[in-house]
């Protein structure tokens, strides 16, 4: 009898984290939050400490033929770093394990490890150690980090609430589109090696795929205001899957609205010369690194004249499901379309 098996790509990322978060029972007293959000959390008596990892396999998440190593060491620690700033955490420390292959060099790695401790330098967080190995696949970087967070400060996915507003940092989009450009000139190239790379007018979208930043920032900044978000992710892999996110781990259902995306002019402007829908790439491109959470009705005046900080929606009743009204004021379901990292 044939034995039966099951393809990874048909349960999904998600799904295969469901099915061994729902595999792992946690016994000690200090484990506060185990998988299921952005970080762990751990009772540190005075304070919650958290903790996240996250792994970037060459020819998976980046290609060396048009990421500098400097930029990949910046764009790996502060991947890292949003998750800690997605608990409403500040990063304290990172541990860096790298496998290598030997087509590397000394001075290659002095590259890599440059953008490392630069991003450390900007997020202000010590490097405490790590691993090495050798690798058959190319380069492979896991980082784990480590922060904290007052135990009355701490925000989870599932904390929004009724009529709560759904908000943004920053603009959507951007990181999807600049990776387009780049393929695009990358295939150029192979065709012709005496063609340059033509990157001019695409610096923003460039820099925001090749140079992610984790929006420490926002977080500082309603701390200022005085605002405790409800419910907080970052976007990774796609506006869409984040808001469902939220909604399932928050038991509710939302709306947003598609003239309240935040997308830039170069991303709106490139979207349409490669004939890519911007919307659908604010909604499912991912890497924007930027920060979806949701406030209070009673925090809107603290808000609403942010320049970086965008109401894009609210919560509603779980019956409603999650929606969008579009720009012709159709409502559609928002579904999580991002790139699947399970496809063969």
């Amino acid at each position: 009898m044939a034995e039966n098996r099951t393809e990874l790509v048909d349960l999904g990322e998600f799904g295969l984290i469901e099915r061994i978060e729902k595999g792992v029972k946690t016994n000690g007293e200090s484990t506060v939050k185990g998988i299921g959000d952005d970080a762990a959390v751990i009772d540190s008596g005075d304070h919650y400490t958290l903790i996240s990892t996250d792994m970037l396999m060459e020819g998976i998440h980046f290609d060396l033929s048009y990421v500098p190593l400097t930029h990949l060491g910046y764009k790996a620690v502060a991947v890292n770093v949003s998750d800690i700033a997605a608990m409403n955490g500040v990063p304290t420390q990172i541990t860096v394990s790298i496998g290598l292959s030997n087509r590397f060099s000394l001075e290659a790695i002095d590259a890599l490890y440059a953008g490392i401790n630069a991003a450390c330098e900007a997020y202000k967080v010590d490097l405490v150690g790590g691993d090495t190995t050798s690798s058959t696949s190319g380069l492979v970087i896991s980082i784990t980090a480590i922060g904290t967070v007052s135990k009355d400060k701490i925000t989870y996915r599932s904390g929004a609430k009724l009529n709560d507003i759904l908000c943004v940092s920053g603009d959507l989009g951007a990181a999807y589109m600049g990776l387009q450009v780049l393929e695009r000139e990358k295939q150029v190239f192979l065709t012709n090696p005496e063609m340059q790379p033509q990157l001019e007018k695409y610096d923003y979208i460039v820099q925001r795929q090749l140079k992610a930043e984790a929006r420490m920032d926002i977080v500082h900044e309603l701390k200022e205001l005085g605002i405790l978000p409800t419910s907080m992710i970052d976007i990774s892999d796609g506006l869409g899957s984040e808001l469902l996110h939220l909604s399932k781990a928050s038991g509710l259902g939302l709306q947003i609205f598609e003239d309240k995306l935040p997308i830039d002019k170069q991303t709106y402007d490139t979207g349409f010369e490669l004939t890519l829908d911007s919307t659908t790439a604010a909604l499912n491109g991912g890497e924007d690194y930027e920060l979806l959470f949701t406030i209070s009705q009673t925090d809107f005046e603290k808000v609403k004249n942010h320049q970086d900080i965008h109401l894009i929606g609210f919560m509603h009743e779980k019956e409603k499901g999650c929606k969008m009204a579009t720009k012709g004021d159709n409502l559609v379901d928002i579904t999580a379309q991002g790139w699947s990292h399970l496809k063969a």
